[in-house]
């Protein structure tokens, strides 16, 4: 008898995975449509940044160039931005959005914003389920297979996992906000001009989509692990 079989539960992740593609490609492809578009005032995201940062008298946080593409965040922990090298130099419209998005979240954090005040509270707990949830239930069915009872070890990774789709729920508003926040700076301090910003909002929608896949992905993950194990208590 195999240690697993397929269970109808799993057609849940066909869906989930083909959202979570069609997504990526089209952040993708947004941002290298704007990425190719220089904005009229030639700022660069690092120029948006610091600017940012003295508009709203936020003075113990650092910026800093990392490698890769998308790449960009905020490390809360250690008060840095750190923008790819495309957002930091780059005077696109997609590097001046961008970059606008992640000073969103300083903001955030600096006016101590609940959601990501309880994302960033979660994030150690929600981290350590992500990567033992697994683990632990692979371990517990191996174990049943065996002949030894371990219905408990798999429910301890199902709710392990269950933590890690919190996180993924809760980073939806933060995300949002932030490029709310983004847009609104921008536009108020002329930045950009009118068409300039539908640029800049469409890369922050296309890249808000990759986290709304991430949660529907994790949330019908969590569905189909209750459906396949709970049922077998």
């Amino acid at each position: 008898m195999p240690i697993y079989m397929f269970h109808p539960a799993d057609l849940l992740i066909i869906p989930a995975a083909l959202f979570a593609i069609w997504a990526q490609l089209k952040v993708t492809r947004t941002y290298q449509k704007y990425a190719s578009v220089p904005t009229q005032r030639r700022i660069t995201g690092v120029d948006v940044a610091r600017w940012i940062l003295q508009r709203e008298s936020i003075n113990d946080v650092d910026i800093e160039v990392t490698e890769g593409e998308l790449t960009d965040h905020y490390d809360p922990v250690n008060k840095k931005v750190r923008l790819s090298e495309p957002v930091y130099y780059g005077n696109s419209i997609s590097a001046v959005g961008i970059s606008a998005h992640e000073l969103g979240h300083v903001i955030q954090h600096a006016r101590s914003y609940a959601p990501m005040q309880v994302r960033n509270f979660i994030y150690p707990v929600s981290a350590l389920g992500s990567n033992l949830s697994f683990p632990l239930i692979i371990f517990g069915v191996l174990l049943t297979y065996f002949g030894i009872h371990a219905q408990w070890l798999i429910n301890v990774g199902i709710y392990m996992f269950s933590l890690a789709v919190l996180f993924t729920v809760i980073t939806l508003p933060v995300e949002f906000n932030a490029s709310k926040r983004a847009i609104k700076i921008l536009s108020s301090g002329r930045l950009l001009t009118e068409e300039e910003l539908e640029g800049a909002r469409a890369v922050l929608n296309a890249a808000a989509l990759t986290y709304v896949a991430a949660a529907a992905t994790a949330i019908l993950q969590l569905i189909r692990l209750l459906i396949i194990f709970r049922g077998r208590e």
